[in-house]
């Protein structure tokens, strides 16, 4: 049996080698290197091209090779009876935290202001926000959502939390699915970090911004196909939002006509805040291809009828 890793930009030597290091005993094939398809019974992907695990016909087990498994149901040839797991890595969380502390701390000291006012020549203070005064509500208060609610707890933030079940943070306010507009009406920054679901699919748009206080801000870190991109700018050109921090697209890389760029109260990064390292995740990729051999159950599974 054999390990095969598919990725859209085919980088896959760092993950050969990571995996080498953690069990030498794997057999680790590409789509350029395996002889024989039928060997492969585990596939490590990220954004494979659609319909490549049809050529596969014994794979028992796909698994994402980050903590986000959209791009797995995005495929039509992704086989029904197969173990999908995902990516459950404290580094991603500790970067996770550190992006959008960095995304709320940025706007509320207005240093994307001074930006421009630098390059303007132009000296002129202006008033700020502690944190200690202002709500950040996570939508999609998960693994990650936790993660970084708790930091930004740390730094001073009131923090909230929504997702399908109530969960017991110290500290912060949990809301379960039914209260998703008691959440927003007090979100004065509003982090998305949902998963991305045919129910979630588009979840930022006209009707939820006009839910949120005057002059919020909107920080997305979870997948560009939550966003519906036309009423993001209405709600910016209407100053119901008063700005957003995007790290994830529909299309990426964005498109170089793409209106946001031409916003000055949008930021743009190009999906960075979270990014997974091979060297780092490889040891639990190998014990769950030892788990598969072994009849045993495998970790950090996904519902797929959930689709996280």
């Amino acid at each position: 049996m054999a390990l095969l890793l598919i990725r859209n930009n085919k980088d896959y030597q760092p993950w050969i080698d990571a995996l080498k290091e953690a069990d030498s005993s794997i057999e680790v094939v590409t789509p350029e290197t395996i002889k024989d398809p039928a060997d492969a019974a585990m596939a490590i992907t990220w954004k494979a091209p659609k319909g490549s695990y049809a050529n596969y016909p014994n794979l028992k087990v796909i698994g994402s090779m980050g903590a986000g498994v959209d791009h797995l149901f995005e495929d039509p040839s992704l086989p029904k009876d197969v173990i999908l797991t995902r990516i459950v890595d404290e580094k991603l969380a500790s970067d996770m935290q550190e992006f959008v502390s960095a995304l709320c701390l940025n706007h509320i000291r207005n240093l994307k202001t001074y930006t421009k006012l630098q390059k303007e020549g132009t000296w002129q203070p202006t008033d700020y926000k502690r944190a200690k005064d202002v709500t950040v509500g996570i939508l999609g208060f998960g693994t990650l959502g936790q993660a970084v609610g708790k930091m930004l707890k740390n730094i001073g933030f009131k923090v909230m939390g929504w997702s399908h079940s109530k969960k017991e943070v110290t500290g912060i306010t949990s809301y379960m699915q039914n209260e998703l507009d008691a959440f927003l009406s007090k979100a004065e920054i509003l982090v998305c970090l949902l998963p991305l679901t045919e129910e979630t699919q588009g979840i930022l748009n006209t009707e939820l911004f006009y839910k949120l206080p005057k002059g919020a801000y909107l920080i997305n870190v979870a997948r560009g196909g939550h966003l519906v991109d036309e009423d993001l700018i209405e709600a910016l050109n209407t100053n119901q939002l008063s700005g957003t921090a995007l790290d994830v697209f529909r299309t990426e890389p964005l498109p170089e006509d793409h209106p946001f760029w031409n916003q000055e109260d949008v930021i743009i990064t190009p999906h960075i805040a979270s990014m997974s390292n091979a060297a780092s995740v490889s040891a639990q990729v190998a014990e769950n291809y030892q788990r598969m051999q072994n009849g045993e159950e495998l970790k950090n599974q996904v519902k797929a009828d959930r689709g996280y």
